[in-house]
């Protein structure tokens, strides 16, 4: 083979394979966006404030795209019941991308349904946290006597963040 042959050879393998190698990486890695740990505490803190100048005793959850708590503040006189209601709230709001009360309605009937997931809330009192329309986090309240109070509250905290 003389070397023209070898070379052309040569430049097309590195040509197509290196278009493969892109296209792998572009298939393999993604970028995505993320609550940073200062916005979920300023979110959280405004929750908290708006409940408690209703006189409201809540707990306020803060979850990641996972469903992995990130803030948790519990106000003065909130109950024991209200971190897991606040946290599961977070966390259905965040893995359905809608508010709870939204979702309360489409978990009825026989058999199983949404309700049967573990470790979801289907109760006012949790919104989604969006950028593009996707889910990045999720804030969720528990504690004060209806789930439209909760869910008010929630929604103060995700005002901070627009």
């Amino acid at each position: 083979m003389d070397i023209k042959k070898i070379a052309v050879a040569t430049l097309v393998v590195l040509t197509v394979g290196g278009g493969y190698a892109a296209a792998d990486q572009r298939t393999t890695t993604r970028t995505e966006k993320v609550l940073t740990i200062d916005a979920a505490v300023r979110a959280a803190q405004a929750t908290l404030d708006a409940a408690e100048k209703e006189n409201q005793r809540v707990t306020v959850a803060v979850v990641d795209r996972s469903g992995d708590l990130v803030v948790l503040l519990a106000g003065d006189g909130a109950g024991p019941q209200t971190e897991d209601s606040a946290r599961r709230k977070a966390f259905t709001a965040v893995s359905f991308n809608a508010a709870t009360s939204e979702l309360a309605g489409r978990v009825t009937g026989q058999g199983a349904t949404l309700r049967d997931i573990p470790n979801t809330l289907f109760l006012g009192g949790g919104v989604p946290v969006t950028v593009d329309g996707t889910s990045i986090a999720g804030i969720g309240v528990g504690g004060a006597p209806s789930g439209d109070l909760d869910e008010k509250f929630a929604r103060a905290g995700l005002a901070t963040l627009r």
